[in-house]
């Protein structure tokens, strides 16, 4: 018999992604909403239109996050992870990879979209 599982069940986990308030770029992955904060690199406020729910590219569903462009830099490193944060209750997410680039104190970054897949059971 095959698995099933609703739309409501796999959009309730993106969900919860959706409601980060901040995504920031780190070096390393961070292990906790505090050590995310403290190494923050760059960072960008996010708002639910930054998020977009959809059907996965592969099967399931995905919610897409928005580029951003411009973003000053805050602290010199290599930007090697992205991760969404929750600044109201400081949970951490979401983290993913992203390719290495060294950043400048006073500069500028750019995060292309990007998304998050939950497949559909299989």
């Amino acid at each position: 018999m095959p698995k099933f599982a609703s739309t409501d069940v796999l959009d309730g986990s993106l969900n919860i992604v959706r409601g980060a308030t901040r995504m920031v770029a780190v070096s390393g992955q961070p292990a906790s909403y505090a050590a995310a904060d403290a190494g923050r690199l760059a960072e960008a406020s996010l708002a639910s239109d930054d998020f977009t729910l959809a059907a996965g590219d592969i099967s399931g569903r995905k919610v897409t996050v928005a580029a951003r462009a411009g973003l000053p830099v805050i602290a010199a490193g290599t930007a090697d992870h992205v991760a969404l944060l929750d600044a109201a209750t400081s949970r951490l997410l979401y983290v993913t990879t992203c390719p290495a680039q060294a950043l400048v104190a006073g500069g500028t970054v750019s995060i292309a979209s990007w998304s998050i897949e939950i497949g559909a059971p299989v």
